[in-house]
């Protein structure tokens, strides 16, 4: 028991920081309307303005997973609290286009640089505990943006001003972020670089890439239904504004629900969790595509949440039971970042599809990412574990080698 309770704390840190998170994406979802309405900007120059949280995450993802391996993973606190705090300054600032890209900039920082952090410590806390950690995290994000969305939309027809829903979040944010720095030793990460006479670990670059690809595919097939979902229902099967508000929030309840559910099946069943559930959300795809009412189209959407909820918090819990602890947070960061191309790339996928076949088309050829997804799943895991050289037999437990080899490499050269 005494062993199990800084687990349970580690834990529990992961679960509010994971809640901040959702509750801030639930928040923004809702508020962009407000947003645009306060700037004063059409659609266009909102679109423009929305690609500066792109432009601020992807680098702030890959110097974040340095900045953990070189001061450990305690430095996720403040950075969930500068999250809602980049919130509640980008809705109280927004006056004007360079002031809302500027805004923007920084939520797309803090928030690329708290999904890496977020995602290391579920890391830890999963291999330490023994437990499915990451994909049950993705759940509470999951029901925080649910929850958090609908919070905030019914605070916003009250009138409440933009900022009132932010300030919940910060709120939020700052109890996830005491929580986080109390279950963490000052000394979490390995600090600066070992001294020389100790053996250094290099951690290859292939096998990351090479599970970023296949988390890039899952991205681009959620984000696409996440995105287009409502579209469709308005375009195709002529539905209005707030019926077509149905999808997305079915969408992301469905993804928490299975989330919670995959999270109880044997992590050995990994690769079986990623090609049944790519297989489920291409069929998914399809039956939106076919879809001859809204009934029958929320039921492909229904099916296609359930198949890509766990895919990535799969991929990421492979390479946390396979990382080195030294390394976690330039793992996850490579990881992430490649992944994330495909969340960035799914909807212009979509709307170029779209443009030659109609919406309906479309969907089949998001069905198609899920299809590929499925082929290469088995091969490209396969070659992430001969891209490595594997550790010493009496380094792994029983001398089994792990699923990916073992995601780092002793350089040699050094010295005992």
């Amino acid at each position: 028991m005494p062993i199990a309770s800084p687990h349970r704390r580690l834990v529990t840190a992961t679960y509010l920081a994971s809640a901040a998170f959702g509750a801030f994406w639930g928040t923004w979802g809702s508020a962009v309307p407000r947003v645009r309405d306060q700037v004063g900007l059409d659609d266009a120059r909102l679109g423009t303005a929305l690609l500066f949280i792109s432009a601020g995450a992807l680098p702030a993802m890959l110097l974040t997973g340095r900045a953990l391996d070189r001061w450990g993973l305690r430095c996720t606190a403040p950075l969930v609290v500068a999250l809602g705090g980049a919130g509640l300054a980008a809705a109280v600032t927004a006056d004007g286009l360079f002031s809302l890209c500027a805004g923007l900039t920084g939520v797309g920082m803090t928030s690329g640089a708290v999904d890496v952090a977020m995602n290391s410590v579920g890391g830890r806390a999963e291999q330490r505990s023994g437990r499915p950690i990451i994909t049950r995290s993705g759940a509470v994000f999951s029901t925080a943006v649910v929850v958090s969305s609908l919070g905030a939309g019914a605070v916003f027809a009250l009138g409440a001003p933009t900022w009132v829903p932010f300030a919940v979040v910060l709120a939020l944010s700052a109890l996830a972020g005491v929580a986080i720095h109390g279950a963490l030793p000052a000394a979490a990460g390995p600090g600066p670089a070992a001294p020389s006479g100790t053996t250094r670990v290099r951690m290859p670059l292939a096998p990351l890439l090479l599970v970023g690809a296949l988390g890039a595919l899952a991205f681009a097939s959620e984000n696409a239904h996440q995105s287009w979902g409502a579209v469709f229902l308005e375009d195709v099967l002529a539905t209005g504004p707030g019926l077509s508000a149905i999808a997305p929030a079915a969408f992301a309840a469905v993804v928490a629900a299975t989330r919670l559910a995959v999270s109880a099946l044997d992590p050995a069943r990994a690769r079986t969790v990623l090609v049944v559930g790519s297989l489920v959300a291409a069929a998914g795809a399809v039956v939106v595509a076919r879809a001859p009412s809204v009934p029958v189209a929320l039921a492909g959407l229904v099916l296609a949440a359930a198949g890509t909820a766990a895919l990535f918090p799969t991929l990421l819990s492979i390479v946390s039971r396979n990382v080195v602890e030294s390394s976690r947070g330039r793992a996850t960061s490579v990881v992430t970042v490649v992944s994330y191309l495909g969340f960035l790339l799914g909807p212009v996928y979509v709307g170029l599809w779209a443009a030659g076949t109609g919406l309906r088309g479309a969907m089949v050829a998001v069905g198609a990412l899920g299809l590929a997804l499925a082929v290469l799943t088995v091969p490209l895991l396969a070659l992430s574990r001969y891209a490595v050289q594997p550790r010493p037999a009496a380094a792994t437990r029983g001398g089994d080698a792990p699923p990916l080899g073992t995601l780092a490499e002793v350089d040699r050269s050094a010295t005992r």
